[in-house]
């Protein structure tokens, strides 16, 4: 059978990083993302820079992801879809060609959302909601249960706000644009806020830190959170991005579309990554050394969060323009030592750079936030290039993502069980 043949290689030979990826048939930034999920071992090479990765162990995966494509050859199986809004190309990104960390230090999140909604800078954009909207959205968000997930939060307030829109099935973009500039301010507003003395005024960045923070907000904190709002804005078709164009091809309406993403943020692997980074940031500053945490970890069996990305072979460029502009705040150091320390611990075991869960951690961990801020700021800040997706899926011929299945069961006919 075709998915039985091994691999040509080497085998029982260690082989490069590009030599298993062309075994592979991936990109070489994908073996290591192999490497951080636990899928591939490597070894760093004696006295010099890059791992080896044994023949066999690369076959084996090899044939893994072959049978679980269905036999085919290449990345996978993996879908593709033609795209105007994000492209990610060698340690850099791009929001419609322009790079992606320039834009966010120079314009705010509002702004940079513009940008991928339209193609246009609209400078001192400012999104607000209508307060009847707003009070739909709060009164459903407040009506759950203290413990709920800041994902689930925004989930019930974009039904909600969804509701009380009866424009909200025209897909045309101008209404959808409409709706975009109206949802997102309405998401934050619907937070409870960690300060009853809050207001609710300025850029979207200052009234979402009354959401995350019981700390008075100084300039610096507040261009930080910005910035992180505009660097997460978009990122290809990362999983919830796919959801949301699985369900603007469905012609679903903007609130139900940005609904279907905010239902695979949750994943640990997705929107909550920072969440796991932040804790493990307080337990390395509570024992002063990353060792011990690492190490115990490792010994649970878990990855390491906020290490690798499976798109960057070296380290994540939102990572790297956060951690620079973090480097101002005094305030920041700790926490930048701690995870300058867990790198440089990982480091001995496997080369994976910051990503930016690790960055979101140390913005979260030094500014008195809980360790759910990092998915709050995720999910808010995505919405802006859901949107984007939506409207660009919006245009494309209705239905197209539908992938047929890979039937692996029993041949039919099958007897009636009894």
């Amino acid at each position: 059978m075709r998915d039985q043949e091994p691999l040509p290689g080497p085998a029982g030979q260690r082989l490069s990083t590009k030599e298993a990826a062309e075994l592979l048939g991936v990109k070489p930034e994908t073996v290591y993302a192999y490497v951080s999920r636990g899928q591939l071992s490597s070894r760093r090479v004696p006295g010099g820079r890059g791992s080896t990765f044994d023949a066999k162990e690369v076959e084996a995966l090899g044939r893994r992801n072959r049978r679980e494509s269905g036999g085919n050859s290449g990345s996978g199986g993996e879908l593709s879809v033609r795209t105007r809004i994000t492209l990610i190309d060698t340690d850099r990104y791009y929001f419609r060609g322009v790079d992606a960390t320039e834009l966010a230090a120079r314009h705010s999140y509002e702004e940079v959302a513009e940008w991928l909604w339209t193609g246009a800078l609209r400078p001192g954009a400012t999104f607000t909601a209508p307060e009847s909207v707003v009070t739909v959205a709060r009164r459903a968000v407040d009506a759950l249960p203290e413990h709920t997930a800041p994902a689930d939060r925004l989930r019930v307030a974009a039904i909600a706000a969804s509701a009380a829109d009866p424009l909200r099935f025209d897909l045309s973009e101008e209404a959808v644009l409409g709706t975009a500039r109206l949802l997102i301010p309405t998401l934050v507003a619907a937070l409870p806020p960690a300060r009853y003395d809050h207001r609710d005024g300025g850029p979207l960045a200052h009234r979402l830190w009354t959401r995350l923070s019981g700390r008075d907000a100084d300039d610096a904190s507040l261009r930080a959170l910005d910035m992180a709002l505009a660097l997460l804005a978009d990122h290809d078709l990362a999983a919830s991005t796919l959801a949301v164009r699985v369900a603007a091809s469905a012609r679903a309406h903007a609130y139900a579309a940005v609904s279907a993403g905010l239902g695979v943020i949750e994943g640990p692997l997705h929107g909550a990554a920072s969440g796991l980074a932040h804790k493990m940031l307080l337990d390395v500053l509570d024992q002063d050394s990353a060792a011990p945490v690492i190490a115990d970890e490792l010994r649970a069996g878990r990855r390491i969060p906020g290490l690798g990305h499976r798109l960057y072979p070296g380290e994540d460029p939102r990572a790297r323009a956060l951690f620079d502009l973090l480097e101002e705040i005094p305030k920041a150091a700790p926490a930048l030592a701690a995870a300058r320390d867990i790198v440089d611990t990982t480091a001995r075991h496997a080369p994976l750079h910051a990503n930016v869960d690790l960055a979101l951690a140390v913005l979260t961990a030094s500014c008195g936030m809980p360790a759910t801020a990092g998915e709050t700021v995720f999910a808010v800040a995505r919405t802006a290039g859901w949107i984007a997706h939506a409207l660009e899926e919006y245009g494309e011929r209705p239905l197209r993502m539908r992938p047929s299945g890979h039937y692996v069961g029993p041949r039919p006919p099958q007897p009636l069980p009894e």
